[in-house]
């Protein structure tokens, strides 16, 4: 079966909005291809209506290396209740937000790698509280915000297993989770 792995990086506070603004500065040879490695074990991305949106504007212009090319050419599944067609990038369709357990459900079991998600918001929790979702990497980069977008909600309660974490000279850690069958309040 294809695990679903959340990806997102976060500063230290854990905020994770706008990161173009605060991580581009701690990449490194180390840290993309670790990132490249990540993409190429997965086969498709499973991204949420915004992210999408945000992505589908600047992707699709991008190309000319590995990692770039790969994300244009696997598929993209987008998950939206407002969407009837996902446009703008190519190999992309929408998977309606009422049909989000049975339709991932299914695409875990086709034959694939893994599936990548870019983020962790209400798609996240919303595959961890079915779950759907097998692991998160969080990559935590040495900045501290102050305020932002935080990278859990209240809606996003689970409990966790720590399954390794990967560092980086540029300060960078990576730490991987699997979510448990196990709610973190009902512990």
């Amino acid at each position: 079966m294809r695990k679903i792995i959340a990806s997102t990086y976060s500063t230290l506070d854990g905020y994770i909005d706008n990161p173009h603004l605060w991580s581009m500065q701690y990449t490194s040879e180390q840290v993309q291809t670790y990132a490249l490695k990540l993409l190429l074990s997965s086969d498709a991305l499973l991204l949420g209506r915004t992210t999408f949106e945000g992505m589908a504007q600047a992707w699709p212009n991008m190309g000319g290396n590995p990692y770039a090319d790969r994300v244009n050419s696997i598929p993209k599944y987008v998950v939206s209740s407002t969407l009837d067609k996902a446009e703008g990038w190519n190999n992309s369709s929408v998977i309606h937000g009422d049909d989000l357990a049975t339709e991932v459900a299914k695409l875990k079991q086709e034959p694939g790698s893994n599936i990548l998600i870019w983020g962790c918001g209400q798609l996240t929790d919303d595959l961890a509280a079915h779950g759907l979702l097998d692991e998160y990497r969080i990559w935590f980069y040495p900045v501290i915000k102050g305020s932002g977008e935080p990278l859990f909600r209240p809606e996003s309660s689970v409990a966790i297993e720590h399954l390794d974490t990967t560092t980086f000279e540029s300060g960078i850690v990576v730490l991987t989770y699997r979510p448990t069958t196990a709610t973190a309040g009902q512990e």
